[in-house]
Order: C-alpha cells, then sequence, then structure tokens
C-alpha cells in the first residue's frame, strides 16, 4: 500500500503541473482536442486535491481512508469536467448526478486546503459556506439571498462565478508558467548566481553583507513569489555571513525577513499577485508593473539606508576584495539567466502574447543555453525532482484559488459582498476615508496570518476593494494598498511568519525580530496611505506631480536613515533624536497628501528634509574629528 501510495503521490505532482504548462503551450489545440479552460483547471483542482489528501494524511502513513477520499475528489471534479458540455445546456435541471459529486468536491476540495493550509484559511472558507446556506435566518443588513441548497452546490462547483472561475484560471494559465520559471532558474543555478552577483555589486561596501542580502533577496523574491521559500533560499547564506560581518542577530533576521518579503512587490515579476491583481482590474500586468515600480523602488531605497545606518552605528565594514566574485566572471558565469530575464521584458512589453507563453518561452531559452553549456551532460533525476518540487509547491496555490472561488461566490450570490461595502461606506462616511483605510489595513494584517499574499488579497479585493474604490480612490490604488498590507502581515507580529523563519535561521528572538522588521520595512506600512491620496507615487498623475511626490519621498528616507543613527547633539538623547527624526519624515511623506500634490509647501518640506538630514550628518561628522583629536 506504502509503494502505491507513494508513487500515485509522484504521479500526481509531476501531473499537475505539466497539464497546466501543456495547455498554456496550446498543445491541446495543437492537436485538436476540443477543450475549453474551465475543463482544464476542474482536471488540476481535481488532481490536487487528491495530492493533498495524499501527502497529509490523517495518520503517519497514508492509508485506505486517505487513498479513497483522494480517488472521490479527483473523479468528483474530472466528472464535471467530463461532462462539461451537456451541462451547460441541462443545469437548470439539478440532477443528483450534478449535485452529489459537487458536494463531495467541495468539501474534499476544503479539507485538502485545511490539511495543506491550516485551519485559519479552511475555517474561513466554511464560515462563508455556512452564511451561503442559512444566511437567511440572520436579521438585519446582513441577512443574505439564500438560493436552494441543490442550486448553491452546483453554483460553486460548476458556474464560472464559482470555484472554476477567474482566481484559479490565472493560478493556472499565468501564475503556474512564471514558477516555472523560476524553477528553471534555480535549476540551471539561479540563487547562487544572484548571490555572487549581489556580493560582486555591494559587498565590499559599509554592512556589504548585509546589502548583499537586500540585492540577492529582492532579485530571487521577484521570482519565488514566496517569503517563506526565499528566506531558505538566500537567508541561509547571506544570515550566516551578516552575522560574521559584526551585524547582531536579530539585525541580521530581520533584513532578510523584510527583504525576502520585498520580492514580491519588485518588478518586473512580482511574485505571483501581481498576475491576478491585473485579472481583478482588468489592466495589462505591464501596467500593473509600472504603476508598482516607484513605491518597490522606494521600499528597498529605505530599506538599504536603514541597513547602512545600522551598519555605520555597529562599525560593520564591507568584505574584502579577496572573498567576493569578480563581477565580470559571475556575469559571464549566469548570462543565460540574464538573456532569458531580457527576452521575457521584452516579450511582456512588446509581443502581444499572453504572460504565461511569455514565462514559458524564457524558460526554454534558459533551459538551452544552460544545456548547451553543459556540454549536454544533464542529470534526468534533477529534472524529475524539479517537477516534484514544482508540483508540491503548486498543489497549495491551486487548492486556495478553489477556495477563493467559494468565497468569491458566495459573498456575490447572497449579496453580502453588496452589504458589507454597505455598512463599510457608512463608516467612512461618519468617520472619514482615513479610518476605513486603517480598518482595511489592520483586516488585511489579521487576516494575513499564516495566509499566503495571494489568499488575503483576493479575500480583502472581494470585501474591501469595492468600498474604498467607492469612497473616490482609484481601482489600482486600492489594490496595491490591499497586496502591501496583505505581504507585511508576513513580518507583522504575533504571527509573523516570515519573521520567525529568518529568527529561526540565525538563531534569534522572533519576537525582537519582528519589531525590527516593522521598523526597518516602515515604507511598506506608509507609502500605501501616501498614494491612496497621491496617486503620482503610482505613475498616476501630470510629471509636476510625480516630480514633487517623489522629492518628498526621497526627503523622507534620508530622514528615516537619520533615525537609526545616534544622535549629533549630547543634549539630545537618541531615542528623541529618532522620534524626531522620524516625526520629520512622517510630515515630508505625506506633505503631498496634506497640502496637495503640487503644493509649493511640500518642495519646501522636502527642501527643508533634505537639509536636515545633511545637517544631521555633517555634525555626526564633525563631533567624530573632535573625539578622533581629543583622542590623539
Amino acid at each position: 500500500m506504502r509503494a502505491l501510495v507513494n508513487t500515485t503521490l509522484a504521479a500526481l505532482l509531476v501531473a499537475v503541473p505539466l497539464l497546466g504548462i501543456l495547455w498554456a503551450l496550446n498543445v491541446p489545440q495543437m492537436l485538436g482536442v476540443r477543450l475549453v479552460t474551465q475543463q482544464i483547471v476542474a482536471v488540476v483542482l481535481g488532481l490536487s486535491t487528491a495530492a493533498a489528501l495524499l501527502g497529509y494524511p490523517y495518520g503517519k502513513r497514508a492509508g485506505a481512508l486517505d487513498y479513497a477520499l483522494a480517488l472521490i475528489a479527483a473523479g468528483s471534479w474530472l466528472w464535471y469536467a467530463w461532462n462539461f458540455e451537456t451541462w451547460m445546456v441541462s443545469m437548470a435541471f439539478r440532477t443528483p448526478d450534478m449535485w452529489i459529486p459537487g458536494i463531495f468536491a467541495l468539501v474534499l476540495l476544503v479539507e485538502a486546503l485545511r490539511k495543506t493550509m491550516g485551519l485559519v484559511i479552511a475555517g474561513l472558507v466554511w464560515l462563508v459556506a455556512l452564511y451561503g446556506f442559512v444566511g437567511d435566518w440572520i436579521p438585519g443588513i446582513l441577512q443574505a439571498a439564500v438560493f436552494a441548497p441543490t442550486r448553491t452546490v452546483l453554483y460553486l462547483y460548476a458556474d464560472s462565478n464559482g470555484v472554476p472561475g477567474m482566481v484559479i484560471t490565472v493560478i493556472v494559465t499565468l501564475v503556474l508558467p512564471f514558477m516555472v520559471f523560476g524553477k528553471v532558474m534555480e535549476i540551471v543555478g539561479g540563487m547562487a548566481f544572484f548571490n555572487n552577483l549581489a556580493l560582486a555589486m555591494v559587498g565590499h561596501r559599509r554592512g556589504g553583507p548585509a546589502k548583499v542580502s537586500i540585492v540577492a533577496s529582492g532579485f530571487f523574491g521577484m521570482l519565488s513569489g514566496s517569503t517563506v521559500a526565499n528566506i531558505m533560499s538566500t537567508g541561509v547564506f547571506t544570515i550566516p555571513l551578516m552575522v560574521k560581518s559584526g551585524m547582531k542577530r536579530v539585525q541580521a533576521a530581520a533584513i532578510e525577513a523584510v527583504a525576502s518579503n520585498g520580492g514580491q512587490i519588485a518588478p518586473p515579476i512580482m511574485g505571483t499577485t501581481a498576475f491576478i491583481m491585473a485579472e481583478f482590474l482588468q489592466v495589462p500586468y505591464t501596467e500593473i508593473m509600472v504603476a508598482a515600480s516607484i513605491p518597490a523602488l522606494f521600499y528597498f531605497l529605505i530599506l538599504f539606508l536603514k541597513v547602512d545606518a545600522m551598519a555605520q552605528r555597529n562599525k560593520v565594514r564591507g568584505l574584502d576584495r579577496s572573498e567576493m566574485p569578480n563581477l565580470l566572471d559571475t556575469l559571464k558565469g549566469g548570462w543565460e539567466m540574464l538573456i532569458s530575464i531580457g527576452l521575457l521584458l521584452y516579450l511582456l512589453f512588446s509581443s502581444g502574447l499572453q504572460p504565461g507563453m511569455c514565462a514559458l518561452i524564457a524558460s526554454a531559452l534558459m533551459l538551452v543555453i544552460w544545456v548547451v553549456k553543459s556540454r549536454f551532460r544533464i542529470d534526468l533525476a534533477e529534472f524529475g525532482r524539479a517537477l516534484l518540487s514544482l508540483g508540491r509547491e503548486f498543489v497549495p496555490l491551486a487548492l486556495i484559488g478553489g477556495a477563493a472561488g467559494v468565497i468569491i461566490g458566495l459573498m456575490n450570490s447572497t449579496g453580502f459582498a453588496f452589504q458589507l461595502s454597505l455598512a463599510l461606506t457608512h463608516l467612512a462616511s461618519a468617520y472619514g476615508l482615513f479610518a476605513l483605510l486603517l480598518l482595511a489595513a489592520l483586516v488585511a494584517i489579521v487576516l494575513g496570518m499564516g495566509m499566503p499574499t495571494a489568499a488575503v488579497y483576493i479575500v480583502l479585493v472581494t470585501v474591501v476593494a469595492p468600498t474604498v474604490i467607492d469612497f473616490g480612490v482609484t481601482p489600482i490604488s486600492a489594490h496595491m494598498f490591499l497586496l502591501y498590507f496583505g505581504l507585511m502581515s508576513m513580518v507583522t507580529p504575533p504571527i509573523a511568519i516570515g519573521s520567525i523563519v529568518a529568527a529561526r535561521v540565525a538563531g534569534a528572538n522572533m519576537w525582537q525580530t519582528g519589531f525590527l522588521s516593522m521598523r526597518i520595512g516602515i515604507a511598506a506600512y506608509c507609502l500605501p496611505f501616501l498614494w491612496v491620496y497621491n496617486p503620482a507615487l503610482l505613475l498616476k498623475g501630470t510629471p509636476l506631480q510625480i516630480a514633487i511626490v517623489v522629492a518628498t519621498v526621497l526627503s523622507a528616507s534620508f530622514l528615516l536613515k537619520q533615525s537609526m543613527l545616534e544622535s549629533p547633539l549630547a543634549g539630545l538623547p537618541n531615542r528623541a533624536f529618532a522620534v524626531l527624526m522620524t516625526a520629520a519624515a512622517f510630515l515630508a511623506l505625506a506633505s503631498t497628501a496634506l497640502f496637495g500634490p503640487e503644493a509649493p509647501l511640500a518642495v519646501l518640506i522636502a527642501i527643508a528634509g533634505f537639509a536636515l538630514a545633511g545637517l544631521c550628518g555633517w555634525m555626526r561628522g564633525k563631533s567624530l574629528e573632535i573625539l578622533a583629536e581629543n583622542h590623539s
């Protein structure tokens, strides 16, 4: 039995990504097989559910019960795919051969989600499902419009507004190809390449290993789309290097956590959630990428400046040139990755092809060049392990996409989304937009505790985004706001999964790591509020508005760096100086929101901020000179 289960599980984990890849490459159409996306999505979802039920058994090992449930789950979704064409014209009859398999498919989907992702997200799905069946019992504004149970089951099971809908379709057709791109990059040595590239670029600077962490984690994180995976890939190399150079363990862990987390908002790839955002907003992915560029730049710039300040305060020097790889040799060793990334960007911007196809073409080029470079000495077992690994990473994401279909479908069919939006509108009308944004940010962070960013984003844009948009906020500003706060739940205590993982790698205190992560990642908590009030930060404004907001945020960045350094005045305590610099930074940051996107006062505040930061640096330098003279 054990051998059968292992073989079946391996076959499922390989089949799931392969089906998605073949569909993205239009292979069924080339072979004359008449299929639609919903059928492929159903098959992928069925196999993913079966893989999860076998991979996470009820006992120590999978037994007959696990195997039976896996077969039922796969069979239920395959049954829908097989009967898709017939059911499209007979759905209204709701015969038992339709809704009974639907019950099995939906229940086992949520159970597989519980096994893979935990009780929190599964509990949320069950709560929404319960509301969808008995919500008409609730009095008042949250009373639901409940359909007959069989109609609700079929709506979720077989309708394009339910489980086999937009979210899981995007995951299969767009997210999976970019996961393939990331996996190919792993096979050809992408992690080592980016680490060496970062070492060659910034390793010699003050606090070099910490800056290497930022560059390497940013590069690799935008491809992996997972904070934890990024920490476990680059962090195991950069964290010990930071500690060895003189950084405290807590500092090393926090830097790695924030840098790895930021990879998901870094263009051009931006992990996985950006593709879902593009579908929700019905805009090209390139528009999301362009809008995200300036906030991502400031996210990493502020992190870079704060790390530089920590290195300056701790007197952490850079690495010796002899300890670093040569930049030219590094580029020569990994040129296939640079060419592939360049090709990907060209195809995304210029070809008109689907983004998934672009990612697969770039992956194929990178793989071919690597095989030729290795003189066709390839390890087929390595490719098999990579495919299994891809399946393990994709299965939870597919389950999340299916569960999102349950939540979105029931929120729309019961009217809950409208009623909740109405309640939130009343709140915003009574207390203002800022109160609504604070509530949305808090909900994002709370919901995100232990949940993947994509899942949090999907729930939030379904429930909260419509209200924020109705209040006059541009759609892309509202969606980016929710994406950032859903992302920051990974490093925000108490359940900061990214900070906890980084702390374990570093051997540091997880609470100290979490709170330091919040401090050095402060840009991600502040910038979303700014672009809601001033979309110029997302490049949605005139050139003058964009220039002013960039200047004010740049001024705030240097003031935030000063807040991490010692006070230049003997009579002003370090803590008071930090509060003063942070307050000045917040004033510069919020100036265009407070006084207008083209306000001359905002320009004056930006200039004053630059002057204040420069003055503090000059005073600190003079005091060091005086101390050196006295010491000599």
